[in-house]
């Protein structure tokens, strides 16, 4: 068998999509340094886009159709572009994700990454352990800020619904500064009408939701799954009789949290003690 290089890692969307851009590239006449120039990014970038070693953003996708007339071509790849950034456990996940008309959450150690600043998330993903490459912390915040669309999405819209632990809104992920700005982002998506926020106090020492982190997802064709992620490790079920339990058990959680209201009080004035 023969050694495997670092390229045979790269998602395969990369490629496809760095070949998309050579073609229309070489359709309009333009060398890459003239794609370079005509777009605004190095000639490095560009290079490593065709070659599928680097994933393209969504600016560079809005300026490369432009320039080169695609027609749409390419940005119809972006979010699997986007979600190729993702850790391989999790990409399954985030599949059934983006076909969801329905999510509902417990947190029970930190603000969920559909809600998290990009600060917040930078913090978190420097001090995974063993500690990952510079690259690879850009690409996975990268995708992890674009999941947060889904929030906005409107065809179909997605009604969230999260539980947070009171004690992940007092951890001071990336320390003080980041943390006010976090809490403040909550109280922004907690304005959203597609988007409720409870928190579970503390004061609540048992409750249907101390044996971990879920999160229940229902697609648009009402299909329905629990999913669960530990230490890295993201276990997604579907059988009716399982699912059926983890939605009764997140209607209990969501009777035993504090209601909106309260639970936005309790936010702001978390925000305002630090």
């Amino acid at each position: 068998m023969g050694t495997r290089t670092p390229d045979d890692e790269r998602p395969a969307v990369w490629g496809a999509y760095g070949k998309l851009v050579r073609l229309y590239r070489e359709r309009a006449g333009l060398t890459q340094q003239g794609l370079a120039e005509a777009i605004g990014y190095s000639l490095e970038q560009v290079a490593s886009v065709e070659r599928g070693r680097r994933p393209a953003k969504g600016a560079f996708t809005d300026a490369a159709e432009r320039v080169l007339g695609a027609e749409g071509a390419l940005r119809v790849l972006q979010e699997d572009v986007d979600r190729a950034k993702l850790p391989l456990f999790f990409r399954d996940f985030a599949v059934l994700e983006s076909e969801a008309v329905s999510r509902f959450s417990y947190d029970p150690m930190l603000v969920p990454g559909l809600l998290q600043t990009e600060e917040y998330a930078r913090a978190l993903l420097e001090a995974h352990y063993p500690p990952l490459e510079d690259e690879a912390i850009e690409q996975h915040l990268s995708a992890r800020l674009a999941r947060q669309t889904l929030l906005h999405r409107t065809r179909p819209r997605v009604v969230f619904a999260f539980i947070l632990e009171e004690s992940s809104l007092c951890r001071l992920v990336g320390g003080t500064a980041v943390m006010r700005r976090q809490l403040a982002q909550l109280q922004e998506c907690a304005r959203l009408r597609n988007v409720e926020i409870q928190v579970m106090p503390t004061r609540r020492a048992a409750h249907s939701g101390v044996n971990g982190q879920m999160v229940l997802l229902e697609t648009v064709e009402r299909r329905q799954f629990v999913c669960i992620e530990a230490q890295g490790i993201v276990n997604i079920r579907s059988h009716r009789d399982e699912v059926s339990e983890f939605w009764l058990r997140y209607g209990m959680l969501r009777s035993q949290a504090l209601d909106l209201e309260e639970s936005g009080r309790l936010v702001e004035r978390l925000a305002g003690e630090l």
